[in-house]
Parts: C-alpha cells; structure tokens; sequence
C-alpha cells in the first residue's frame, strides 16, 4: 500500500518558532534554523552538523515501513505471476519483517499520542 500523500503530510503548527525557519532568540542569543523540505518520495534537511530533525526522523522511519510493505506486495505478485523465480521463504520473511516493523510503528504512534495527551492534560 503506497500513501502518495504522505511527502505533503504538515502537522498544525501555531507558533512561529516551530516552522523551523529564521533565528529564534531565547534569553540574548540567537539560535539559527534551517528550512526542511519534504519531498513525495524522501526528506531531506540541510543541516550543517549533520544531525537530522525529530520530524525527518519520523519521516524516514515511515518511509522505511512503507517501502516494506511495498516489498512485500511486489514478491507476492511475482509469486502469483511467477511462482518459478520466487522462493517461498523469501516471501514469508519479508512478510514477517514487514509485520514486525509495522508493529512497532503502531506502539511508537500509541505511545507518542499517549505521552501527548499526559502533557496536554497535567495541570
């Protein structure tokens, strides 16, 4: 399943500080951020330190499912096409890792949301 919305995916942001664009000053000194581009099919960020963003982590890390799960449609349609130039156990395993990955990006989604709503909730 291929989401081609998800290079254009911008989360609501209501302050000026989190577009990560201009300098930000915090108590005299002055903080500069660079722009972050997201493209349909990659991210990139041009960061001189060579440290990339909490968002382009994400990012990437979705990309990084998505192309298994891309993976593993594309082995079983070979396998249904041509079932000769595929091995069933190459299959099962891109199967596995695809779950195993999707999976773990579910818990990071649930825990990110609840550790969000404690925030937003603590008074």
């Amino acid at each position: 399943m291929q989401i081609p919305e998800f290079g254009t995916l911008l989360m609501a942001r209501n302050s000026e500080s989190h577009f990560g664009v201009g300098p930000v000053t915090t108590q005299g000194s002055s903080v500069s951020k660079t722009t972050v581009t997201t493209g349909t099919t990659s991210t990139s960020n041009a960061k001189t330190d060579g440290k990339i963003s909490f968002q382009d982590y994400l990012l990437q890390a979705m990309n990084s499912v998505n192309d298994q799960q891309m993976e593993v449609s594309a082995l079983q349609e070979k396998l249904i096409t041509s079932p000769d130039e595929v091995d069933i156990h190459d299959v099962t395993i891109a199967m596995s890792k695809a779950r195993m990955s999707l999976n773990l990006a579910q818990t990071v989604i649930d825990r990110l949301v609840s550790g969000w709503n404690e925030i937003t909730t603590t008074r």
